[in-house]
């Protein structure tokens, strides 16, 4: 702002005064000489130069010395002269130590007051809610087949110590951002990283999260191929042969050797075969659908804002709320089958040596650690974070435990025979479990898109510094994520070994290792770090690395 000037010393007096309030100035800036700032213009048109944009200068006033027109209180006076004394107590008021006016004193009249919409503020069941549906996802439908990988009691075990472990990990994540966003700053946790490891943490972060978002855009396509092709077989057999009843055991099988066949699947009863020789080959679970899905997914994914796709977020909430009823329903016709007599040869396992890809499944079901800093970020009452994260790990451990659990106890046949996905132990034609494939691929269908965006704007942002370089980068990178997913759903179409290893992978970083070094670097900065939790969060970091390296000693 300009204030009127009449003489030399009207405009030392002025220059005095109109030092901006609440700045905060660098020594470099060559705009500002002797702790005010530079004036540029002839005669009475003075004009103050702006300063570098990353200076703060909310306020500014006009010289109460000044013949302006305007009429000042004593208190608006003696406020100026207050901020003016504190300016005085610094010996370098440049500094970004120097005594600023405290915003509560400064005069109403120097404020100016900006038409802002309200966002709101998020009360503590929704954040708990929201925390619940981000994790509940595509692992569910591996938690049967993981939990058996395990062993009954060994299982359980595990299922409390991924939940205590991932909960806190994911509660230091949460804190970690504490005191930047005191400063004014809204960080994520890999500027956290950055500040305490340096731009290769800061990298290291962002590798980790793009890699849970890449698996899950491969799980997403071999399960919606999944999805797709059993859906349609339904449709296809209705109108050819007509609705038939379930077997005795209410439409649950074991495949055979437990091999997935696009043609038949048998089961003690006999499944389904095709006897239209060009249907089969024309409508293949693995060699056609999922080349069938890119013409509606690639249009979909070069959609430039996913706003629309985010309209159908209920339909998450709608196929696990389904999914948990039709699992009652199934568990209560087929009754718990749980023998523990080791003589017999459907007896339940206490403990399997492989456990490790539940441990690995779990890292995934539990894996909140790269958006839980932006869900409880308008949370109404900060102080209340630690208490909802810890109800919302407790509603998803009883979830998934609940699917797990009760469908592995109610299985009717060997527990080996279950699937990794737990909806391929059931008859193509059973009516339930359609409707379920029906909702998972539609909300899927809605899902993808958005994994896609968010992970073209993490990998565009950190390379080339923008979102949207242009066209062609953007088609290129989804063309290389489609082949991706059609490669693993046409030759590994196993979600339960990718769910498991990306699980452990990015767990390894993002659940394991980044959050306890940055903790341990945050109290060492505060000269607060012992030798107890050093030990401690070491341990944590040793059970990641056991987590990943077992992943790949399971398979050799």
């Amino acid at each position: 702002m300009n204030g009127s000037v009449q003489s030399d010393t009207s405009a030392n007096k002025i220059e005095s005064e109109k030092s901006p309030l609440l700045d905060e100035r660098s020594t470099t800036d060559t705009n500002y000489q002797n702790g005010s700032p530079r004036r540029t213009g002839t005669g009475d048109q003075r004009q103050i130069t702006s300063p570098s944009s990353s200076f703060r200068r909310p306020v500014q006033y006009y010289s109460i010395n000044a013949d302006s027109g305007s009429s000042y209180d004593d208190t608006t006076i003696a406020a100026v002269n207050r901020y003016k004394y504190y300016n005085k107590l610094t010996p370098n008021p440049n500094t970004h130590n120097a005594f600023v006016m405290p915003e509560h004193v400064v005069p109403n009249q120097f404020f100016i007051a900006l038409p802002v919409e309200q966002t709101g503020e998020q009360s503590s069941v929704i954040t708990i809610f929201s925390i619940w549906n981000t994790m509940l996802g595509t692992s569910l439908l591996s938690m049967p087949w993981a939990f058996g990988q395990a062993g009954f009691t060994l299982g359980l075990c595990l299922f409390i110590l991924m939940a205590g472990i991932t909960l806190y990990t994911s509660y230091r994540v949460m804190k970690s951002t504490e005191g930047f966003v005191s400063k004014g700053e809204v960080v994520e946790f890999s500027d956290v990283c950055a500040h305490y490891l340096g731009r290769p943490g800061e990298y290291l972060a962002v590798f980790f999260s793009l890699s849970a978002f890449l698996g899950a855009m491969i799980v997403y396509w071999v399960l919606m191929s999944n999805f797709l092709y059993n859906t349609v077989s339904f449709i296809h057999d209705i109108t050819t042969e007509g609705l038939k009843d379930n077997d005795t055991h209410h439409g649950v099988m074991c495949p055979l050797n437990g091999i997935k066949s696009s043609s038949s699947s048998v089961s003690n009863k006999t499944h389904h075969h095709h006897t239209d020789s060009t249907y089969s080959e024309m409508w293949d679970q693995y060699n056609t659908v999922p080349f069938y899905l890119m013409v509606v997914l690639v249009p979909l994914i070069h959609i430039k804002s996913p706003t629309f796709f985010t309209k159908f977020n209920a339909l998450g909430t709608i196929s696990v709320v389904y999914l948990l009823i039709f699992i009652s329903v199934k568990a209560s016709q087929l009754g718990m089958h749980l023998d523990f007599n080791t003589s017999h040869s459907n007896h339940v396992f206490e403990a399997k040596s492989s456990f490790v890809a539940f441990t690995g499944t779990l890292s995934l079901a539990f894996y909140i650690h790269n958006a839980v800093v932006t869900i409880v970020r308008n949370q109404k009452y900060p102080e209340n974070n630690g208490r909802d994260l810890t109800i919302a790990y407790i509603c998803v451990t009883f979830t998934y435990m609940f699917v797990g659990i009760m469908f592995y106890s109610s299985f009717p046949f060997k527990k080996d025979c279950i699937q990794d996905n737990l909806l391929d132990n059931f008859l193509h034609t059973d009516t339930m479990a359609f409707v379920a494939r029906l909702f998972l691929f539609m909300q899927m269908l809605t899902v993808f898109p958005l994994l896609v965006y968010i992970f073209r704007v993490q990998f565009m942002h950190s390379i080339f510094g923008k979102v949207f370089p242009s066209w062609k980068h953007v088609i290129a990178l989804n063309m290389v994520l489609v082949g991706i997913c059609l490669i693993f759903a046409r030759f590994l179409p196993n979600i339960g070994e990718i769910i498991s290893f990306t699980g452990a992978f990015c767990g390894l970083a993002y659940v394991f290792t980044l959050p306890c070094l940055v903790y341990m670097l945050s109290l060492k900065e505060r000269g607060l770090l012992t030798k107890g939790i050093i030990a401690l969060h070491a341990v944590l970091i040793v059970l990641g690395i056991g987590n990943f390296f077992g992943q790949i000693l399971r398979q050799t």
